[in-house]
């Protein structure tokens, strides 16, 4: 898997163009703003995007879907929970604040273990709630991608509506870090920095 980190949008989004070296087949995973730095990446590396995946329905890190779908026809790929959920009335008038455009509704539901594939690559779904009701994170080989559900050296903000600390807490000690220390991290946004090992967060990280 060749994963590429760009930071996107007025809230500073890592966004990750993740793709097969073989099939140049790729996602686009939450592109939070900056379509066109996205979309001029993809066409750099010569990519074919076929899904755009959201570790979460924040409006920050959807609020390009609509532009990078129209670019490339790719599938909108969302847990099952944050699609019911961000599609609430009072959770669309609530997140509506932040002034940024949601997603299109999503073409693909996605469960906790499903395996998303693309080209030679596999990406596992972790359902890792806590941040919102239906946030995941990705696992392909020894890469994690984790959203805003851990940070290097932080975690997911739990005060906004569908957020829970005990969930987030128990999602991060239970489904996380169980796997191999040399899991790398690549968070949602880059507070702590741009990547990290789950080692090193265990050690580290004052949240764990």
């Amino acid at each position: 898997m060749v994963i590429k980190q760009l930071t996107v949008g007025n809230m500073a989004v890592c966004c990750y163009i993740v793709s097969c070296p073989q099939t140049r087949l790729a996602a686009v995973v939450d592109p939070g703003g900056s379509e066109e730095l996205i979309l001029a990446e993809v066409a750099k590396a010569g990519l074919d995007v076929r899904l755009i995946i959201a570790t979460h329905g924040h409006p920050d890190h959807v609020c390009g879907n609509r532009r990078i779908k129209e670019a490339t026809g790719a599938e909108i790929v969302m847990h099952r929970a944050d699609a019911a959920f961000f599609w609430q009335p009072d959770t669309q008038h609530y997140f509506s604040m932040l002034g940024l455009e949601p997603s299109p509704p999503p073409d693909r539901l996605v469960e906790d273990g499903d395996i998303i594939e693309l080209g030679n690559e596999r990406l596992q779904v972790i359902h890792t709630p806590g941040h919102t009701p239906g946030g995941i994170c990705l696992l392909c080989g020894h890469d994690l991608l984790t959203g805003d559900t851990l940070f290097v050296g932080g975690i997911g903000r739990t005060d906004f509506p569908g957020g829970s600390h005990q969930e987030l807490m128990n999602s991060i000690k239970n489904r996380l870090m169980v796997l191999p220390d040399d899991t790398v991290v690549w968070p949602g946004h880059g507070y702590g920095g741009s990547r990290s090992t789950l080692g090193e967060e265990l050690k580290t990280n004052p949240y764990l």
